[in-house]
């Protein structure tokens, strides 16, 4: 371009962010490194050069961002942007820009635009927020009902049972009955020709009076309509209802990658939230309630498959887990009888704090009114035993510490309970400090609230500005740290095997609940969620609004990293544990994380020197 031609270009840059905050010499650059684009309607979608990426930056036009199942992402207009989600992710053009209106886009090459990120802090970020909002608008414009949200990978069966077509439909009935199917899918030359069901057996074997011996190949329902990987469950559900259908065989291309079956869908409508509780309520016995337990884990895969936030999916399991412990409670006292005092039923922990993820364990206590006499004790060791061993049935082992209402040092009376806080206050040596970690998250499941409410206005008031046992349990909370390293770079340690990872529980998430619960507790503060208690700090003024939302988006960050790693080990039948492996992740999501771990350091320094000061 000569230098009439670049200075409209460096007065619509001047005038639009991210590049109003750059300086008149940096834009000059910036237009000299243009190139300029018209894009037409009639060509339907904008072409990408996949071997050299570009920011588009709209001139003039309208266009709409779409993902590759075709769903609305986002709509761009004059002086807005796209193409950043590449050049962020260093991952390969995968959404479709549809043309809506003829226009001029500039092309801004992708060496400038990383320098442009790397130098100007203000670039950078402007570009990061707009991918977080890309993010958010995924879901906006997505329906929230799990059976909408949800692809059939993450509820199929991915071995299905099949069959040669030449076997007897003899054989095709044994291997249905062996493997409890109610249906086979016929091979012939590694290739689908086929699928047999309960239905071809009863309308054209047994119905027709033929032989046992009779092939597959003459009962089963040929070239059977099939569904790929990446089909919606509604899709799938329209698919089954369009054709009074119940089996669909999954393929990709020639390769037959599953089945899925109508039970398998409704499955998945039972293990949405409130129908999941509902159905936990209504179980008659406990091998009925264990058996509805076994539902949670597709709960937490469709949950994570729909890319819900880790708060929701925090809160929206643990109360599963406490409808579970209400039903088992309820449940053993129509054997047991009515309780012989009133008593309160104690979560700790993760469950305390409603942020249950895969691999809870147990953490409860027994709140009783008075103390008990000798019956009454009977009763509640009868009754809580049952309980944790119901739990440890539907999937929530056995606490390691024995922090359980089962065992008699944590089902005590008010009183003790009482005193039992007051020694760990009044003498925080590093026992009490542990203990106060899953003790201070405490909240009520079943049972007399008003207990509680009578257990925690005390233990609130012997820790607000109580200085030494605050400095204790801000130094205790300071013995781990975030895994960056020197130059921001990650900290790897070993997760049981010989890969390293990083540990986002202990080096991450655990962090955080910490720093939020000392803070809580110094200013006496009811709430026990971990992003509720940082909302109440900064309503409250005792965290400024910048660092509390810092550490607020640092806290769902990380939880939801951790969650997404863990569905990521489910679906690939690895074992489930809190280690993520950073060469998994993008370039984008790597700066993301180290800015998460940065934000935790700095809140950490925070505590140090707030609690530590004097000390």
């Amino acid at each position: 371009m000569d230098a009439s031609e670049l200075q409209p270009v460096e007065q619509f840059l001047a005038t639009h962010s991210p590049f109003d905050s750059l300086s008149a010499e940096v834009i000059s650059r910036c237009a000299k490194t243009i190139t300029v684009g018209y894009y037409s309607k009639a060509s339907a979608f904008v072409e990408f050069d996949k071997d050299n990426p570009k920011l588009y930056i709209v001139r003039s036009g309208a266009f709409e961002v779409r993902d590759p199942e075709g769903v609305l992402v986002d709509r761009v207009a004059e002086g807005e942007c796209f193409g950043f989600s590449t050049l962020l992710s260093g991952e390969k053009v995968v959404n479709k820009v549809a043309i809506l209106e003829d226009g001029l886009v500039y092309h801004l090459p992708q060496a400038l635009f990383a320098q442009l990120r790397a130098d100007y802090r203000s670039f950078d970020q402007f570009f990061t927020r707009a991918f977080a909002k890309r993010l958010r608008n995924e879901g906006r414009f997505k329906a929230k009902d799990l059976t909408t949200t949800s692809r059939i990978t993450s509820i199929m069966c991915a071995k299905p049972i099949t069959i040669q077509a030449h076997a007897s439909v003899n054989d095709a009935a044994k291997l249905m009955r062996e493997h409890r199917v109610s249906s086979v899918l016929v091979i012939d030359n590694n290739k689908l020709v086929g699928i047999l069901t309960d239905r071809d057996l009863r309308n054209r074997v047994i119905a027709e009076g033929l032989d046992v011996n009779t092939l597959v190949s003459q009962a089963m329902t040929v070239n059977p309509i099939t569904t790929h990987a990446n089909a919606l469950v509604f899709e799938t559900m329209l698919t089954m209802s369009e054709h009074n259908i119940h089996h669909l065989p999954v393929v990709e291309g020639t390769e037959t990658l599953g089945m899925i079956t109508s039970t398998d869908i409704l499955r998945a409508q039972r293990s949405q939230p409130l129908l999941l509780i509902g159905e936990i309520g209504r179980q008659a016995n406990i091998d009925s309630l264990i058996q509805v337990s076994k539902q949670i884990p597709l709960l937490l895969q469709n949950l994570i498959s729909a890319d819900a936030r880790a708060e929701e999916i925090g809160r929206v399991l643990t109360s599963v887990t406490d409808a579970l412990t209400r039903r088992l409670i309820e449940l053993n006292q129509q054997i047991l009888g009515k309780a012989p005092m009133a008593f309160c039923w104690l979560a700790f922990g993760s469950q305390g704090r409603q942020d249950q993820v895969a691999c809870s364990d147990q953490d409860n206590g027994l709140l009783l009114a008075h103390e008990p006499d000798e019956f009454a004790a009977a009763y509640f060791d009868t009754l809580t035993k049952a309980v944790c061993k119901g739990l440890d049935q539907c999937g929530y082992v056995y606490c390691p510490g024995d922090i359980m209402a089962q065992n008699p040092q944590w089902r005590l009376p008010l009183n003790q309970w009482k005193a039992l806080f007051k020694h760990w206050v009044l003498e925080p040596e590093p026992k009490a400090l542990m203990h106060a970690s899953i003790f201070f998250d405490m909240r009520p499941v079943f049972g007399l609230i008003s207990l509680f409410s009578e257990l925690q206005d005390e233990v609130l008031a012997s820790t607000k500005d109580n200085d030494i046992f605050l400095a204790g349990m801000a130094g205790n909370s300071l013995t781990e740290s975030p895994p960056l390293g020197f130059f921001r770079k990650f900290v790897l340690e070993r997760d049981g095997s010989e890969v390293k990872g990083m540990d986002l529980k202990h080096k991450g998430s655990a962090l955080i609940n910490d720093i939020a619960r000392v803070y809580a507790l110094s200013a006496g503060i009811k709430e026990v969620n971990t992003a509720k208690r940082i909302r109440a700090l900064m309503d409250a003024n005792i965290i400024n609004r910048k660092d509390a939302l810092n550490l607020a988006d640092a806290h769902e960050f990380i939880a939801h990293m951790r969650l997404a790693n863990q569905g990521y080990q489910v679906t690939h039948n690895l074992p489930v544990n809190n280690f993520l492996k950073p060469q998994h992740l993008s370039s984008l999501l790597r700066h993301q994380l180290r800015d998460a771990f940065k934000v935790v350091h700095d809140a950490q320094a925070g505590i140090k020197l707030k609690f530590l000061r004097s000390f």
